[in-house]
């Protein structure tokens, strides 16, 4: 099996395609690599000036290499093999959109480190507990919330889950892409 597309190797096809430097550019789409990026690393650190990073439909296996990435407001990381989301507090002040869906993660510690995150798509991963849910009222401005997909939700009729996490997500203004209505 060949080995991945590495950040640096996915900047530069980027770069050619653009006609433009990534470290300047705010809207950075590194989606759909062929062979795929398997590993998050330094390099997008180089992206001081990126508002928006796709690194969705990769084989990335944890979150990493992002700290330098102070006016990140959206991350797509959605389809790949994420198993949590260790490495995303590091955004905690300026994250505001974090999509996440159709990976492998059970557990949402962390998330109540994102004080700005508003619109957090996690669906179709292997949420299994209500009490994860909990920790998603700490992160307050949570607005748009997609969860659908996940173990959890998966015995219930759509109305009995709609109720269940707008009990429990006392913030959220929209669920899976419908508004809520209290």
């Amino acid at each position: 099996m060949s080995k991945g597309t590495t950040i640096k190797e996915a900047l530069k096809k980027w770069e050619e395609i653009n006609k433009k430097n990534p470290t300047e550019s705010d809207i950075i789409e590194l989606q759909f690599q062929f062979p795929p990026i398997e590993k998050m690393d330094s390099t997008l650190g180089t992206l001081i000036n990126c508002k928006k990073l796709s690194l969705s439909t990769n084989m990335i296996e944890k979150i990493s290499g992002i700290a330098p990435l102070k006016n990140l407001k959206i991350l797509s990381l959605a389809r790949n093999n994420i198993k949590n989301l260790n490495g995303i507090e590091v955004l905690g002040e300026t994250l505001e959109e974090l999509w996440i869906s159709y990976n492998l993660i059970e557990k949402l510690s962390l998330i109540e480190q994102m004080k700005a995150l508003k619109v957090f798509y996690i669906g179709h991963n292997m949420v299994k507990d209500w009490n994860e849910l909990s920790k998603i009222n700490n992160a307050q401005k949570i607005e748009d919330f997609v969860f659908a997909g996940n173990p959890i939700v998966e015995a219930l009729d759509e109305n009995e889950y709609r109720n269940e996490i707008m009990k429990i997500l006392i913030y959220i203004k929209k669920l899976d892409g419908v508004p809520c209505i209290r």
